[in-house]
């Protein structure tokens, strides 16, 4: 049975934890920043970092190098880089949200993952395990990877804590306006984001943005704006 052993018992780190015990893995015990990590990488298959990304490299040196174990870890903007030293290294992110343990875990099974272009083939192992799928990523490009996934998730939760403030200021449910985005997303997996756009902006109509800005509160007009540039461009 195959041996996973993960540094960092976060929320990254307890979903991957729960998902691949979940799979089959044996999983040994999660450590710590107060562990001794010299020997983390003996008598396991697969040893995953799921620290900040700021402190990978220092953990990774903290580590013994293995000729057997693969030495990988889970961030989405770095790539290989902070592992050097170690024979066989690799990068797993998971592409999804990972709240809590129980959350995350569920997420990860049929998530996709990205993968490093030139790390160990083990981590795809772990892909299968949990019926997801790969990108792949060379080396120079996880900068931009991950900025795309900070806008697909991140930014989205920005946006949507901007139209529940304007909801409130009317007295109208934010429920109402997550079905709204809700189908919206779905148009974006079934159309693309340019088929998927609708409203004043795919219209043409600059004035009903105008009374939009003229109505919103100086605060939040930035962001409005800058989100009807972005519309534009999606505009034949």
């Amino acid at each position: 049975m195959t041996r996973v052993r993960i540094i960092g018992p976060g929320r990254a780190g307890t979903s991957l934890a729960t998902a691949l015990s979940r799979a089959g893995w044996t999983v040994l015990p999660l450590l710590g920043r107060v562990d001794d990590l010299a020997g983390a990488a003996a008598d396991t298959d697969l040893l995953l970092i799921a620290t900040p990304d700021q402190v990978i490299a220092a953990v990774a040196a903290a580590v013994e190098p293995s000729d057997q174990a693969v030495v990988a870890h889970v961030s989405g903007s770095v790539g290989l880089r902070p592992l050097a030293g170690h024979p066989r290294r690799a990068v797993l992110h998971p592409l999804v949200a990972l709240p809590d343990a129980e959350r995350g875990a569920e997420r990860l099974v049929g998530a996709w993952f990205g993968l490093a272009e030139a790390g160990d083939p083990m981590v795809a192992e772990v892909v299968a395990s949990l019926r997801g799928r790969v990108v792949t990523v060379a080396e120079t490009a996880w900068p931009r990877y991950h900025a795309a996934a900070v806008i697909a998730s991140n930014h989205l939760v920005a946006l949507l804590g901007q139209a529940e403030r304007v909801a409130a200021s009317v007295g109208a449910p934010m429920e109402a306006f997550l079905d709204l985005a809700r189908g919206s997303l779905a148009d974006v997996a079934a159309l693309g984001p340019r088929a998927a756009l609708t409203g004043p902006v795919r219209r043409g109509d600059t004035a009903t943005v105008a009374r939009h800005l003229d109505a919103l509160p100086p605060e939040e007009r930035p962001a409005y704006e800058a989100m009807a540039r972005e519309a534009g461009r999606l505009c034949p």
